[in-house]
């Protein structure tokens, strides 16, 4: 049976050889070359914690695979505005249009609209994908370990830290954190939503967490969406938070932001 994840990866190819047919290489460098210095994404996610504070990831995506519709025609540039008011250090902007509803030109707008650091989240597979987010100013890019092999996810890495991003390594289980220490980013997402079943519980980040070491940063992503999951998940050590689906559902953005920023 194919699962959500197959069915991207598969589309996600096409978009790939559509990218290499429409634009050169060396026009996809200069673009990337010719964009300001990048932000900063994990020294900013660092600077909120070092206050005792939690460093919020707050995601726009209009609809998904798991959750189906969630803000049909939302104005992405306000609602990145909303959470920067509300305190987050950093976006997280799906560029994925098929399953998310999101695009590039989301990003821009977005880009134009706030001063925080930016992860494009899509589903990179190859490192033109890499350069192309850089070129749109993308400061991080996300490696899904369950989409890639070791080694598309070394090349994927290293053409992000060559460039200048920062790069957010996603896990899910056991095999996967093993496979995505061995990499040179500092920050290891654990997803608690199974990509392949779709079916998301905390317990990943709570069983994953302790296996993070060696100066590496946790971050917890999906099914978070209240104060109490982040006290659940403080008592693991995790600091840093991905939230989307239940931020973008509320009229008061700003002032959850907020609250879920300095809940303990």
């Amino acid at each position: 049976m194919t699962t959500a994840l197959g069915r991207i990866l598969e589309y996600k190819a096409d978009e790939v050889r559509d990218l290499k047919r429409a634009r050169a290489p060396g026009d996809l460098f200069a673009d990337a070359k010719a964009q300001p210095p990048a932000r900063g994404f994990s020294s900013a996610l660092s600077g909120v914690v070092t206050t005792g504070e939690n460093a919020l990831i707050c995601e726009i995506k209009r609809k998904s695979p798991s959750a189906g519709e969630i803000l049909p025609g939302a104005n992405a540039a306000d609602i990145a505005a909303d959470y920067q008011r509300g305190g987050a250090a950093c976006l997280s902007v799906l560029t994925d249009g098929p399953s998310f509803g999101g695009s590039l030109g989301d990003f821009a707008a977005i880009r134009s609209a706030v001063s925080i650091p930016m992860l494009r989240k899509d589903f990179m597979i190859d490192p033109l994908q890499i350069v192309e987010s850089r070129g749109h100013g993308a400061d991080c890019i996300l490696v899904i370990m369950s989409a890639v092999d070791d080694a598309c996810a070394a090349e994927l890495t290293h053409t992000a830290l060559d460039l200048g991003m920062d790069v957010l390594v996603e896990t899910h289980d056991e095999a996967e954190m093993e496979r995505a220490l061995r990499l040179p980013s500092p920050l290891i997402g654990i997803n608690n939503r199974d990509l392949k079943l779709m079916v998301t519980d905390l317990g990943a980040s709570e069983r994953l967490a302790p296996k993070v070491t060696g100066g590496k940063h946790i971050i917890s992503e999906s099914g978070i969406s209240a104060p109490g999951h982040i006290h659940r998940l403080r008592m693991f050590g995790i600091r840093r938070f991905l939230i989307g689906e239940s931020l973008m559902k509320r009229p008061d953005r700003a002032a959850f932001t907020a609250e879920l920023r300095q809940a303990t």
